[in-house]
């Protein structure tokens, strides 16, 4: 099933330039593309909060951690 869409010759324009610009053959891929990208940005942003909410978490539960890398270097240092 199609649908047709009113757009200006300039709004029209661009989006062929921009699909030729990404390799695209059409408006249609670039559209595709374009809500591929949106999803996969959603999932980021919803993974990103889930760390964010965890990290709050274990700050609340264990207070400011200390930063680890000098022991770290320490440890490697002594192997060495």
């Amino acid at each position: 099933m199609y649908k047709e869409l009113r757009i200006s010759e300039t709004l029209y324009e661009a989006l062929e330039i921009e699909a030729r610009r990404r390799g695209l053959d059409s408006i249609e891929q670039l559209l595709e593309v374009w809500k591929q990208d949106d999803a996969e940005r959603r999932s980021r942003r919803a993974i990103v909060r889930e760390i964010d909410a965890l990290r709050s978490e274990l700050q609340h539960r264990y207070g400011e951690m200390p930063d680890s890398t000098p022991l770290v270097r320490e440890d490697r240092d002594s192997i060495l």
